[in-house]
């Protein structure tokens, strides 16, 4: 029997990550890192399934603020995550992990277009899914996508994995007298405006009870510790408990 606290988990990875030190596209050891940290939660017998974002290769709300059309820029935010999930299927296939991605945007000769009830069959023979072309909409984050998907397949967890330690009052790297938060509601992320995850993600995940954990995934094995219960990171729950 697995020692694992979840049974499925939803991971949500930010584009930036990827880039690495180098702060633009993918940087292979990163990339390579991140295929380790899923294998290892995979071999616990633990279903994964990931939503990646796009913002190492574009941004569409920093294009919208530039003067190109928001729904446009935001499309082509959609296709920088197909780039980044088909980096990420194959380092993983690499490495012997099956996987399938799913894009809310059609693109037959890449991906398998998003059909709820056979992304959760893929899950359950302990295929890793990756969600990419956020919810296929624009003005949407893939924040919220990673919040919508993980309702659809059941996820007990969101996980979303950054470059920092938690969820803190501030800043950290701005402010090192930050203080951080061990757990903390979704009501008082929103008062506070703490840019944890988009206002509307949060509210989802607060209106259906689906807690959600930020830890930080650059750091080794720490995916595989959360995701057995070890208490790092910050846990979000609708009541602050």
């Amino acid at each position: 029997m697995s020692s694992a606290n979840y049974r499925r988990i939803l991971l949500k990875v930010s584009g930036e990550m990827l880039a690495g030190e180098q702060g633009y596209g993918i940087q292979p050891s990163i990339l390579e890192g991140l295929a380790t940290e899923i294998a290892s939660v995979v071999a616990l017998d633990i279903e994964v399934a990931v939503v990646i974002g796009g913002g190492n290769i574009f941004r569409g709300i920093a294009a919208s603020a530039s003067g190109m059309e928001r729904a446009s820029a935001d499309y082509m935010g959609m296709l920088a995550t197909v780039f980044n999930a088909l980096a990420l299927q194959n380092a993983l296939e690499r490495i012997g992990v099956m996987t399938r991605v799913q894009s809310a945007i059609e693109m037959r000769q890449l991906a398998e277009g998003y059909i709820r009830r056979r992304a959760i069959r893929h899950l359950e023979k302990k295929r890793v899914v990756i969600f990419a072309g956020g919810t296929g909409n624009p003005y949407f984050s893939t924040d919220t996508a990673a919040a919508l998907r993980a309702m659809e397949i059941g996820a007990q967890v969101i996980m979303k994995g950054t470059k920092v330690d938690g969820i803190y009052d501030a800043d950290p790297v701005k402010t090192p007298t930050a203080t951080k938060y061990h757990t903390i509601s979704f009501l008082a992320i929103l008062n506070q405006n703490l840019k944890v995850m988009d206002a509307t993600a949060i509210s989802l995940c607060m209106d259906n009870n689906l807690p959600l954990i930020v830890f930080n995934l650059k750091e080794q094995g720490n995916f595989k510790r959360v995701a057995t219960g070890e208490a790092i990171g910050t846990l979000v729950t609708p009541d602050r408990r």
